[in-house]
């Protein structure tokens, strides 16, 4: 089974669920503000995405309101506290099926994911 973490409102979120429903994938979606992802797994997730800058948006509104001292994370504890608190700094959305672990949506690299 896929599962979709995201915000309920990203649309983004929204054109992969779409996505995936019109090619019939069945899959799971997973609101990260309403039900936090645990410190373990979002660093797990970034392991398998290519590091916590592969993970994290970098070019939303929400990382450009931080506090300079807030953008310098220097270990994985940091980055899961701010993770944990800016929920929207997840780069979306993040899908999850068995072991692999990717980000973002685009209609290519979602064909070539679910081989459609």
């Amino acid at each position: 089974m896929t599962e979709i973490y995201g915000l309920s409102n990203c649309d983004t979120c929204k054109k992969a669920r779409n996505w995936l429903a019109r090619f019939d994938v069945p899959h799971t979606f997973i609101d990260y503000r309403a039900n936090p992802v645990p410190a373990a797994t979002l660093k797990a997730w970034a392991t398998k995405v290519g590091g916590w800058d592969k993970l994290v948006n970098k070019s939303g509104t929400t990382w450009r309101q931080l506090l300079p001292q807030r953008k310098d994370p220097q270990s994985d504890p940091e980055w899961t506290l701010l993770l944990k608190e800016y929920p929207a700094l997840v780069r979306r959305p993040v899908v999850v099926t068995d072991d692999e672990v990717t980000v973002g949506f685009t209609d290519n690299a979602f064909k070539k994911r679910f081989d459609k």
